[in-house]
């Protein structure tokens, strides 16, 4: 090897960037729908609270032996808490089972639930004003305990646990000089150079990307007859921006010869 600076130039040669200290990988999940009921979680954690302190009250009426015998019943504050964790359980579900591609459809969709919720509420308190459509209303009286709401919740979070468990055995990891999934419990590993990649963004559902930034990311290999779809991408467009530097910056890594 010669310092001669008369010599022949340094030769070029590109290097993964990881390798010398420069960018960090990047880790893509793609996350189940249930994810996205996680605002139920929280409304049945605060209505779990709210009930276990004034969600009923107790009454003391006669037994068969003439005994007196305490009972729990449902306050006013009980019934209103339940009527609120049903409408938010509802709109959430409402969120999983369609997808609300634009903001027209969005709009449409406060304005139906703001009208379906003040009639419902209308009928509720005011039964006298609807004749029989307005007693059917007054007899729906959903009652919660404590217990159904913490019950919810526990469930909702084992399911959380399971997922987040999940994600350790299925993800991407992308390098700028390639693509690696990494899958199953041994963590077997499939490598794919990221030359001429291609990747694309797309918000199919405006709830999903309101609650958690989510997307999909559809990747294109040049060595692959069929795009990678990876659904539920959270914070999309974070996602996106860091992908286009990594992949677009290029690390050169030079040598003496």
């Amino acid at each position: 090897m010669s310092d001669d600076p008369n010599g022949p130039p340094p030769l070029v040669t590109p290097q993964d960037q990881s390798n010398d200290g420069g960018e960090k990988p990047i880790f893509l999940f793609s996350h189940p729908k249930i994810v996205f009921l996680y605002p139920t979680f929280l409304v049945a954690v605060i209505c779990g609270i709210i009930s276990f302190f004034s969600g009923t009250t107790s009454i003391s009426l006669p037994g068969p032996d003439g005994q007196e015998v305490t009972h729990l019943v449902a306050t006013r504050a009980g019934e209103i808490t339940t009527m609120a964790f049903m409408c938010v359980f509802v709109l959430n579900l409402i969120v999983l089972a369609f997808d609300f591609p634009r903001t027209t459809s969005l709009t449409l969709f406060f304005f139906g639930a703001a009208v379906a919720m003040g009639l419902f509420l209308l009928f509720h308190f005011h039964p006298e004003l609807f004749g029989v459509i307005g007693k059917v209303f007054e007899s729906m009286k959903p009652v919660a305990n404590t217990s159904f709401f913490f019950m919810f919740a526990g469930i909702l979070f084992g399911f959380y646990l399971l997922v987040l468990a999940s994600l350790r055995f299925d993800y991407w990891e992308v390098r700028p000089n390639e693509l690696l999934h990494r899958h199953g419990i041994l963590s077997d590993l499939k490598r794919h150079p990221t030359a001429n990649i291609r990747i694309d963004k797309e918000i199919n559902d405006v709830f999903e990307y309101l609650l958690l930034g989510s997307g999909r990311l559809i990747i294109h290999l040049a060595n692959e007859p069929r795009a990678i779809v990876l659904d539920n991408v959270f914070f999309i467009n974070k996602k996106e921006q860091q992908l286009t530097k990594l992949l677009g910056a290029l690390q050169v890594h030079l040598t003496k010869d």
